[in-house]
């Protein structure tokens, strides 16, 4: 293990004993401490309230194909390509999520560097989406209460929902 990643998994680690004693305060401190910053965030109930809004799901496609908000559209992220986007008009409302947040905000800020004008990143992403009691749809685009947890480190973050991996 890096040690980079080893200092990340003693982060999380961290930021995941305290949730047990503050579980939202947690939350938001291990997201504002991962956060760039370089994309505009909307909130949940923000997010509900925009119209002709395009939904980028920016995980991977298994995670994807498990759940995702309804009427989102999968990009992925290491697999992410602008050419996925081409039909996208640059000045269309996108807010891209993916699990927590930080994979989104990789992606937007390579929308933004495209020209996009209006991108935002869900703050939370799914995870916060679930645990606020909204529903999401699997692949066939039936509700359902699965959602990936990405890994069992991050899964911590679920409150909602069946979590797999």
């Amino acid at each position: 293990m890096s040690k980079s990643a080893m200092i990340l998994s003693l982060l999380i680690t961290g930021i995941g004993i305290a949730q047990a004693q503050q579980p939202g305060r947690a939350y938001r401190t291990m997201l504002n401490t991962m956060y760039k910053k370089t994309v505009p965030t909307v909130d949940v109930a923000q997010l509900k309230t925009m119209p002709n809004v395009v939904l980028l799901d920016t995980r991977s496609k298994a995670e994807y194909d498990v759940s995702h908000l309804p009427n989102a559209r999968w990009v992925g992220y290491d697999e992410f390509d602008l050419k996925r986007v081409a039909d996208i008009p640059k000045g269309a409302t996108v807010v891209t999520y993916c699990s927590v947040g930080v994979r989104s905000e990789r992606v937007g800020e390579k929308l933004l560097a495209a020209g996009y004008q209006h991108v935002h990143n869900l703050y939370g992403s799914l995870f916060e989406w679930v645990n606020e009691g909204n529903p999401v749809v699997d692949n066939q685009g039936k509700p359902t209460q699965r959602v990936h947890g990405y890994s069992r480190l991050w899964g911590i973050w679920l409150k909602k929902g069946d979590v797999v991996y």
